[in-house]
């Protein structure tokens, strides 16, 4: 039985319909095919000469009977910021309805009731969804650093003639069936740049020969036939760190099977991702009274609705920030992330800026609110960030870096990198870490202390996060690059070449590299004493930012490989202190 033969069988069921123009007005099929089909029918004993459905009929309907839904509800939603800070996109409300609310509905109003919804982010905040609904919860532990590929291989053995829901999409009129006879990816009517699908003639979905096709809705439904190649797809996929950030998507249209497109009208079913989508849909949504629109708009002097165009940027360790566009200007807004309130002071932040102002080593922030972290900067057109691996910009870098040491700038407050380390250890909560020799470790960088405050340099204001990224070149309004800093969170005063190991250690150097860049900084003129304690410093910071990741990991946060080569550094260049010093006669812990 085809797509089309099923269609008029379930049109014969559901409505009740025999006459083949109303037949044909609700499949959308022409009459022509609805005739061809109705003579299949008839021939394969599945309806009568009256158009009626047989016992054979009734039996292929009940074999086709829908079972479950998986309802996708695990990620960030990270274009949906500033919505996302305070509430998981499944929870958003329109038209004053939660969308995964209005989803379960419309599942029980036809009898589905075996509901899975796979959660992450916020999830603590769809408990309620079982009392209310009866819903199961399925965890996703790795949604912070994967895509939806991994929440649905968390329900792979639901995937039997199951829908799969995306749990940010509404849909005007119910969408869902007692029964489906085939597979099926939803898309609308409407093109879209973003998709890479497009539906053929015969109403199948294909590779789109350019990236303007059918605008992809996110809803499925995956029979019992297909369902056990697309459990092989996803679990296939997820075995290769290079899918971490692939849809589930790409595993369904990897498979040899036809996929049937069902096309809606554009009106009919919306995928809310962004704040300005919401925004359009439903103008009264509460969720659009986010604090950080209504910070922008009184630090710039607008209306809520002149604030567009809002963009993601890619997820900080420490925040969330966004590019907008307000009266003909565009900037960044800074968001602080989770748990960042014990891990920065937004005064000392506040006087740090305070300190550089008007210095030429970064833009004043247009906002700055201690308070809360927020701060607004004017974005920068054609930034780019220093190239770690260009010699060119190292030694522009470097020449930056130094320059705003010789600066000498002071503040009141100081970043203490062995207090910090113990301080990120304490807010484990009790945990122990995921290192087995970690309090050896741990040991050996706290013996440095005695050595690194006897030769450490005079204090200045440091950057303490002088790494790569922090580094932009962009162009000024005469076309000429410049290069500023950014990001100055913790800064304080302390040895400037903190600044050095911590650029390496982001980097992830090699020694010869480290060595390299001390040659650069010093134009070639480094003593060993000083390059020892670099080496004593890149160890000590390995062990702080290693601490720091692992306070982040249990707030679900994941730095993957970066964390483990920041717990080598500290574990290596001890090593190598102890050595060196050895060499030069130098004694380190005494």
């Amino acid at each position: 039985m085809n797509r089309y033969e099923a269609d008029v069988l379930l049109s014969i069921v559901n409505a009740g319909t025999t006459n083949q123009r109303l037949l044909s007005a609700e499949t959308g099929h022409s009459l022509g095919v609805v005739n061809r089909s109705l003579k299949m029918l008839k021939d394969d004993g599945l309806v009568d000469e009256n158009t009626r459905i047989t016992e054979k009929g009734l039996q292929v309907m009940e074999e086709g009977r829908t079972r479950q839904a998986i309802i996708l509800a695990a990620g960030f939603g990270m274009r949906m910021v500033p919505i996302n800070l305070e509430v998981p996109k499944g929870l958003i409300k329109v038209h004053g309805e939660c969308l995964i609310e209005r989803t379960i509905e419309q599942l029980h109003e036809v009898g589905i009731t075996k509901i899975y919804v796979v959660v992450g982010f916020l999830m603590e905040q769809y408990e309620y969804l079982i009392d209310k609904y009866g819903v199961e919860l399925v965890v996703n532990p790795e949604y912070a650093e994967k895509n939806n590929l991994y929440s649905l291989s968390y329900a792979l053995k639901f995937i039997d003639n199951a829908y799969i829901i995306p749990c940010d999409v509404w849909c005007k009129d119910n969408p869902y069936n007692k029964t489906e006879l085939y597979s099926w990816y939803m898309v609308s009517d409407k093109m879209s740049e973003q998709s890479s699908m497009r539906v053929t003639r015969d109403l199948q979905l294909a590779k789109a020969d350019d990236y303007f096709g059918a605008k992809m809705i996110g809803i499925s439904y995956i029979t019992t036939d297909m369902a056990s190649q697309l459990k092989t797809a996803v679990g296939k996929m997820c075995g290769y760190p290079i899918y971490d950030n692939a849809f589930w998507e790409d595993a369904l249209f990897s498979l040899k099977a036809r996929i049937n497109a069902r096309i809606v009208r554009d009106d009919e079913a919306v995928e809310i991702n962004t704040y300005e989508q919401l925004r359009e849909f439903d103008s009264n949504s509460n969720q659009l009274r986010s604090d950080a629109i209504n910070v922008i708009s009184e630090a710039l002097g607008s209306s809520t609705d002149e604030v567009t165009n809002i963009e993601i940027l890619k997820k900080g360790m420490t925040n969330r920030s966004f590019i907008f566009s307000c009266k003909g200007g565009r900037y960044i807004m800074r968001i602080p992330g989770e748990g960042t309130d014990l891990l920065i002071d937004r005064d000392h932040e506040a006087a740090v800026y305070k300190a550089i102002s008007g210095k030429g080593f970064c833009d004043d922030p247009v906002y700055l609110d201690p308070s809360r972290g927020y701060k607004i900067t004017k974005f920068l057109e054609n930034v780019r960030s220093l190239n770690p691996e260009s010699e060119e910009d190292l030694r522009k870098g470097m020449k930056l870096l130094r320059s705003f040491h010789d600066a000498h700038l002071t503040v009141d407050h100081e970043f203490d990198i062995f207090g910090q380390m113990m301080y990120y250890e304490t807010l484990w909560n009790g945990h122990k870490s995921c290192f087995a020799d970690y309090e050896a470790t741990r040991d050996n960088v706290l013996s440095l202390r005695s050595f690194i405050e006897r030769v450490a340099a005079d204090r200045c204001l440091t950057h303490i996060d002088a790494v790569p990224d922090n580094f932009l070149f962009y162009e000024d309004e005469n076309g000429n690059e410049r290069l500023q800093l950014t990001d100055w969170e913790y800064s304080g005063m302390q040895d400037p070449h903190v600044d050095i190991a911590m650029f390496s250690i982001y980097s992830l150097y090699s020694r010869e590299q480290i060595d390299h860049l001390i040659d650069i900084y010093f134009d070639g003129k480094c003593e060993d004493i000083t390059r020892i304690k670099i080496y004593c410093y890149v160890a000590i910071c390995g062990m702080l930012w290693s601490n720091w990741c692992e306070f982040k990991r249990h707030l679900g946060v994941e730095f993957g490989e970066y964390s483990l080569r920041q717990y080598r550094y500290a574990k290596d260049f001890y090593r190598l202190a102890m050595s060196e010093a050895e060499r030069c006669g130098i004694c380190i812990t005494q």
